[in-house]
């Protein structure tokens, strides 16, 4: 199927909504099992909480995952919360985190409150230092954060620059 078709097809499945094109919008939090089992988790279940999960947002997030080529979509309320659950997933007590310099200030606060109480050591590097950045980093480095165009000064930076230093 071609990328465009994919685009205007991918997530929908009429045969389960009655003909419609489009899931319905589901407005749940509660979520009843058809069994004591389901509830207790011996069964898997899909949808297990509204806020994790519905027919709604799991058409989106399969649609995101195929057009992607990925493995799974996540969704998040914010970009906050993207950035939060991405570094989160990356980085445990005892690393080091490099940040640009002019990178969201929520994001800033995110690494010098948060990471810091996880033990997670954060600094903050000029967003124009390119390959430079290798000089930057230490042994425990887990994460590069990079944000281009910055959201202080909208400066772009050398992206592949910054992954060839981090790959070597």
């Amino acid at each position: 199927m071609e990328d465009e078709t994919k685009s205007v097809a991918l997530g929908r499945d009429p045969e389960a909504h009655h003909g419609a094109v489009n899931v319905p919008v589901y407005h749940a939090s509660t979520i009843l099992y058809p069994t004591l089992a389901a509830l207790r988790g011996r069964k898997k279940a899909r949808y297990t909480y509204g806020r994790r999960a519905t027919p709604t947002s799991a058409a989106l997030t399969d649609a995101l995952t195929e057009l992607e080529g990925g493995a799974e979509t996540v969704l998040t309320s914010s970009g906050l919360a993207a950035c939060a659950v991405a570094m989160a997933a990356c980085v445990k007590a005892g690393d080091h985190v490099l940040m640009a310099d002019s990178v969201y200030d929520p994001t800033r606060r995110l690494c010098d409150v948060f990471l810091k109480r996880m033990n997670v050591e954060t600094d903050y590097y000029d967003p124009l230092i390119g390959g430079g950045i290798a000089e930057l980093m230490r042994d425990n480095t887990a994460l590069v954060f990079t944000e281009s165009p910055g959201s202080q000064t909208f400066e772009v930076q050398d992206i592949p620059a910054i992954v060839e230093a981090a790959h070597r």
